[in-house]
């Protein structure tokens, strides 16, 4: 059994979505369950099993949310309503989540189970300052609210890590900092994001302009580098195209070609930052375009660029310029850009998942 938070368009978690295909093609009895959000309108290959804890109303979820900070209401009813609407017969419990929820919810269900439990942490509240990741707009007025949920999210997410037989995260900056917490630093393992090889691979597509591309949100920590990349390519004449979710979104299936016909994928972080490799990071890498990164993170990102070979990781503007003109004039000569990446296949979904699945078989578990 796997629990996740629920899977949302255009992606619908894709780390979450690719294991569990994948341990279903293995030939594993898999069912994902999450909560009631949107419809999941995407191909799937083990049942996905949904369930609903808010009404609708601004009313009812305002109630449920203030309990669920007195009480964990959210973790508690959920994983209530999942024992009473599922089967027995599972080997263990996997949940992937970036908050609280519902990794205690999981925790309730394999005790119950006597099951061991996996946790898969896709993100940390300290990796940056005041959980700015997770908001476009700070309003100071709900600073003492965030600061409060942050505060009890830590805790809770905390108790229900040391009481895991195995977690998996998704940088070794991640995994250093869980394993401070963890009462087995041993269990914690790096399993990286990656790419899927059938949507995101290398083919040379000619096109008649050069482009520097961003594809995906826009938080208010990225934009003084966006500003620096925006004011050098004006500078060499070079076009900057973005795709926000607000701009000239793209389509998730058209993530490939998108990425294939652009010259140089740009990606946006901040020092400030940690462990953030961003998804787009790794479909640059399955595609083999060169990555340039503003600025560089100087830690989990920037090693990455080096091992792959994938691009540039900087803040120096020479270096940047240099950078531009270079693939600017590759795709003069060529039509195209194609970045001699390296260590490619190590960061597929379907090397993730057979690392999940081997941790999967490793986990000695005495309940």
């Amino acid at each position: 059994m796997l629990l996740s938070d629920p899977p949302a368009s255009p992606g619908y978690l894709p780390r979450v979505r690719y294991l569990c295909d994948y341990l279903v093609r293995q030939g594993h009895d898999m069912t994902w369950l999450t909560e009631q959000y949107q419809s999941l309108d995407f191909v799937h290959a083990c049942p996905i099993e949904t369930i609903r804890m808010y009404s609708g109303g601004a009313f009812d979820w305002f109630v449920k949310t203030v309990w669920t900070l007195l009480t964990d209401w959210h973790n508690r009813a959920f994983a209530r309503k999942a024992l009473s609407a599922i089967p027995g017969g599972y080997d263990a419990v996997i949940v992937s989540a970036f908050s609280d929820f519902p990794l205690g919810a999981a925790q309730r269900i394999a005790r119950h189970l006597q099951v061991p439990l996996i946790c898969d942490i896709r993100d940390l509240d300290e990796q940056v300052d005041d959980s700015r990741y997770q908001y476009r707009h700070q309003s100071r007025w709900l600073m003492p609210f965030r600061r409060l949920y942050r505060a009890i999210h830590i805790r809770r997410r905390n108790k229900v890590l040391r009481a895991a037989d195995a977690i998996t995260t998704v940088s070794p900056w991640h995994a250093d900092f869980i394993k401070a917490i963890s009462y087995q630093p041993s269990a914690v393992s790096v399993v990286y994001n990656g790419y899927d090889e059938k949507q995101f691979y290398p083919e040379d597509i000619q096109t008649k302009s050069f482009t520097v591309t961003y594809i995906g949100s826009l938080f208010e920590w990225q934009k003084p580098a966006l500003d620096k990349v925006r004011r050098l390519c004006a500078e060499l004449g070079i076009e900057l195209d973005l795709h926000t979710p607000d701009n000239k979104p793209i389509a998730h299936d058209a993530l490939g070609d998108a990425i294939r016909r652009s010259g140089i994928m740009l990606v946006l972080t901040n020092t400030a930052t940690h462990g953030m490799l961003t998804t787009k990071f790794y479909e640059a890498l399955g595609c083999a375009k060169p990555v340039l990164c503003v600025p560089s993170d100087q830690g989990d990102l920037a090693e990455l660029i080096a091992y792959t070979n994938a691009g540039l990781a900087s803040d120096d503007e020479e270096q940047i310029k240099a950078f531009l003109l270079d693939k600017q004039n590759e795709w003069k000569t060529k039509g195209f850009t194609r970045q001699a990446v390296q260590n490619r296949e190590e960061f597929s979904r379907e090397t993730q998942c057979e690392t999940i699945k081997n941790i999967l078989n490793n986990i000695h578990y005495e309940p």
